[in-house]
């Protein structure tokens, strides 16, 4: 009750005392004040808003006196409080603790600085006066002025001083832009290399390379520092989980740099990441199985850089390459995903390819699928078939991995309802077909495969598998040309959705479904009549040959596809009742020499059997 009391007194007095009143009794109030607040924050803030004192303070700012760092420091505690922010700018605080910024005592600069970083917490309008007071740029020039100090209490102002400017700019794009282009990056990476020892200061400047790295334009700048050493060096120095959180929470928005990826290759990163997953891969505490996926994820993410990926392949023969592969045998699924996504990341060239396909990657690939057949993990059954599409890229990888048995392992995945893994089982089966004339038959006349082709066709909700199954349908036909995959197709229902694919938005959907349509009618047009007639295939025709959008390769192959279904009755009629010789006859003059000839040809086909 007495503290009570006393705080009434000082408010009151306070208020009657003008700023040029005698020091001593201003300081006595102020004292009050604190020991108040100290006591109970929230109820004293809530007096000092009531009994308006707020708007005697700029006033007391202005004198500058042996007061000024206890009346900054009450402002720093009263606006710990969120409702006394908004209220803190109102009463006109903000430009008075602003220009207090320019004085030279430390005591004074570091109140000042907890007073604007608190009211900047979480307050658009406290962000919004300090920078329209320009606050930010004192404070960035001071921590520029002060970082080469090693002065224990310079290091706590810094702490204070970065503090405020990541209050200043949290969850704002255009205040953390500003900082970027006050050029705040080098001067905090510089911060981390002269005071790692400050554990304060060095956790207040990660956190803000968090909230800065997240931005585009920060890049740049990062990668013209060393800020990758200095990382790499502080968590190397870590014991603690939080810490080295802190240090990833940096490192993973740094690392989607290409520039900045080989920087943290270079730095030794990898080394630190393959300590912390040799260090937690056998363990179930929680924080360790967030590490184990975090160091994992990071090493993966490195491995997207061209560079820096090459740089870790070391032509196959680097340690780090060795060591990711024995991940994916791993029982630990976190680690079989991130063996699989590196070994997709490393399978980004047909060298890298090659070597894998040859020694043996492959069947380390299809062991993991195995295992995750029933009820599998579809995270890792995506990453590995990712890893299998792309080294079924290069052609003599093909042959290779067909012997091996890809297909059959691939088509285990058949039942699979996951539009992810479907996404990519389609696509390593494409790849490895391509040029392959009997694999491509051996799948095409696989009914059970065609069948869901045929359904996966109609994936209206997952544009990707249905353009995936519509291409693999196409390329069965396009690679085997055999007149038992088209007989499949037509059974399975599959030539309607050819005829749509010829109306893709995508050029190389279109030709890829109309060279498949044209070897179907050159190999069974009786079979396929009816289907072509229902699918209006014809109207298709007519109108990728009257567009005039259409690529010349299009036009070029619709007109092969006319003098193909010519010897069907039923198509030959429609190709009559839509006028085609106008249409074909007017292609005869097409800049595209190609188109032109194949126009006169078509002309006189349609000619001759008019």
């Amino acid at each position: 009750m007495i503290l009570s009391d006393n705080l009434s007194e000082a408010l009151k007095t306070l208020k009657l005392l003008s700023a040029d009143s005698t020091s001593d009794s201003v300081e006595g109030c102020l004292d009050c004040l604190l020991k108040a607040l100290a006591h109970n924050n929230v109820e004293t803030s809530g007096k000092i808003q009531e009994m308006g004192v707020l708007a005697m303070i700029p006033a007391l700012l202005s004198a500058q006196n042996s007061c000024t760092p206890k009346v900054a420091n009450i402002i720093a505690e009263v606006a710990k409080n969120e409702f006394m922010r908004s209220p803190c700018v109102e009463a006109g605080l903000i430009p008075p603790l602003v220009q207090l910024l320019n004085c030279k005592d430390q005591e004074i600069l570091l109140q000042t600085g907890r007073a604007l970083g608190n009211i900047c917490y979480d307050s658009h309008e406290g962000r919004s006066a300090v920078d329209a007071a320009g606050g930010a740029q004192i404070v960035a020039e001071h921590i520029k002025s002060l970082a080469e100090s090693t002065d224990p209490a310079t290091g706590k102002l810094l702490t204070v001083f970065c503090g405020m400017l990541m209050n200043y700019s949290n969850d704002n794009d255009s205040l953390q832009a500003q900082l970027i282009s006050m050029g705040v990056i080098p001067t905090l990476v510089r911060l981390l290399g002269v005071h790692s020892q400050n554990t304060a200061l060095t956790e207040m400047c990660l956190i803000a390379f968090g909230n800065l790295a997240e931005l585009e334009s920060s890049k740049e700048q990062f990668a013209s520092t060393n800020i990758a050493e200095e990382l790499v060096r502080l968590f190397h120095k870590q014991v603690e989980h939080e810490k080295k959180e802190m240090i990833f929470e940096v490192l993973a928005p740094l690392a989607e740099n290409d520039v900045i990826k080989l920087q943290l290759v270079d730095a030794g990163l990898v080394e630190c990441l393959l300590e912390v997953v040799a260090q937690t891969v056998d363990s179930d505490r929680e924080e360790d199985v967030a590490q184990l996926k975090t160091a994992s994820d990071l090493m993966v993410l490195l491995l997207l850089g061209d560079e820096s990926m090459q740089k870790l392949f070391e032509g196959g023969k680097g340690s780090v390459f060795q060591r990711v592969l024995s991940w994916v045998p791993s029982n630990n699924h976190q680690l079989q995903l991130a063996g699989a996504l590196a070994i997709a990341n490393f399978a980004r060239n047909d060298g890298n390819c090659i070597h894998m396909v040859d020694t043996g990657i492959v069947q380390k690939l299809l062991e993991l699928l195995d295992r995750h057949v029933e009820e599998g993990n579809v995270t890792v059954q995506h990453a590995a078939l990712s890893a299998l599409r792309n080294l079924a890229i290069p052609v003599v990888n093909k042959s290779k991995m067909l012997l091996a048995g890809v297909s059959d392992v691939v088509l285990k995945f058949l039942k699979s309802e996951m539009p992810p893994v479907q996404f990519k089982l389609l696509g390593t089966l494409r790849m490895l077909i391509d040029t392959q004339a009997d694999a491509a038959e051996q799948l095409g006349t696989n009914s059970k495969l065609v069948e869901r082709l045929v359904e996966w066709c109609e994936a209206k909700d997952h544009a990707g598998v249905m353009g995936e199954s519509n291409r693999l349908l196409s390329a069965l036909i396009r690679h085997s040309k055999s007149k038992n995959v088209v007989r499949t197709v037509i059974q399975g229902g599959g030539i309607k959705h050819l005829v749509t694919m010829a109306t893709s938005e995508h050029m190389i959907m279109q030709n890829e479904a109309l060279v498949a349509l044209g070897l179907v009618a050159a190999l069974d047009l009786d079979s396929t009549e009816k289907d072509f007639v229902s699918a209006n295939l014809v109207q298709v025709l007519h109108k990728l040959l009257t567009d005039e959008h259409s690529a010349p390769e299009i036009k070029y192959n619709s007109m092969i596809l006319i003098c193909s279904v010519m010897g069907s009755e039923p198509l030959h009629k429609e190709v009559q009742s839509l006028a085609f010789i106008d249409v074909v006859s007017s292609l005869r003059s097409h800049e595209n020499k190609t188109v032109a000839h194949q126009a006169s040809l078509t002309e006189q086909r349609l000619t001759a059997q008019s």
